[in-house]
C-alpha cells in the first residue's frame, strides 16, 4: 500500500497511529506529498480529486481518502482489536469523540492558515471564533475525559489524542495544559503509548 504523507500533517499522524496500533505500518510505502489550501498539488490528484492528506492507494490501485475511512479499512484488515467498536460496544461515542477530535483538527488548520498571513490581511471575528471553538471542545473534554478514558482505546481517543498532539507542535504558546490537568494528565498517558512514539511529528 502506498500512502501519501507528510512528517507534519495531524490525519498523517493520526492514520500512523491507527497503523501503528494495528501493526500496519510496515505495510505502507510513504509517498511524500506536498499540499497547501491555495494550490492543487496534480500528481495527487490522479489518486484524490480534493487534492488532499492523507490518501491511501491499495495494491490494486484503488484510493482511500479522508483519516476516517482510511483508518476504518485498517480495521478491516487487521487481526487486532478493532479501533471502531461494534454498535453495543460504544461506537457512537467513539464515532462522536473522533468528530471531535477531527472537527478540531480542521479549526486549527484554519487557524494556523490565517495566523501566517500579514496581519492587515487576516481576519479578526474568523480567528475569535476558532479561539472560541476550541477553547469550548478543550472544556468539554476536560469535563468528560474522565469518562472518555475508562473506555478501551479506540477511534475517539486516536482522534482526540492527535488533535492535542497538533495544538503541542503548532500552538505551543497558547499553553492549554494549564486550563485543563485532567486532560493533559490524560494526554501524556496517550503520548506514552507505543504506536504514538512511532509516530513522531516533524516540520521539514
Amino acid at each position: 500500500m502506498k500512502l501519501h504523507w507528510s512528517p507534519r500533517s495531524p490525519f498523517v499522524r493520526k492514520i500512523m497511529i491507527a497503523a501503528n496500533e494495528h501493526g500496519l505500518a510496515d505495510r505502507l510505502e510513504l509517498m511524500r506529498t506536498v499540499v497547501h489550501p491555495e494550490t492543487v498539488n496534480e500528481a495527487l490528484v490522479a489518486d484524490n480529486p480534493l487534492s488532499k492528506l492523507p490518501t491511501l492507494v491499495l495494491d490494486d490501485g484503488t484510493s482511500l481518502y479522508d483519516s476516517r475511512v482510511i483508518c476504518e479499512y485498517f480495521d478491516l484488515i487487521s487481526r487486532v482489536t478493532p479501533l471502531f467498536p461494534a454498535a453495543s460496544q460504544g461506537r457512537f461515542a467513539a464515532l462522536r469523540d473522533q468528530a471531535l477530535g477531527d472537527g478540531m483538527l480542521d479549526i486549527l488548520l484554519m487557524l494556523l492558515v490565517e495566523r501566517v498571513k500579514p496581519q492587515s490581511q487576516q481576519s479578526p471575528k474568523l480567528i475569535v471564533a476558532i479561539n472560541r471553538k476550541i477553547e469550548a471542545s478543550l472544556h468539554r473534554l476536560e469535563t468528560d475525559i474522565g469518562t472518555i478514558a475508562l473506555r478501551p482505546f479506540d477511534i475517539g481517543h486516536v482522534a482526540i489524542g492527535a488533535a492535542l498532539l497538533y495544538l503541542d507542535f503548532r500552538f505551543q504558546t497558547d499553553n492549554w495544559h494549564g486550563g485543563h490537568p485532567n486532560l493533559s494528565a490524560w494526554h501524556q498517558t496517550f503520548c506514552r503509548r507505543p504506536s504514538v512514539v512511532a509516530s513522531p511529528v516533524s516540520d521539514d
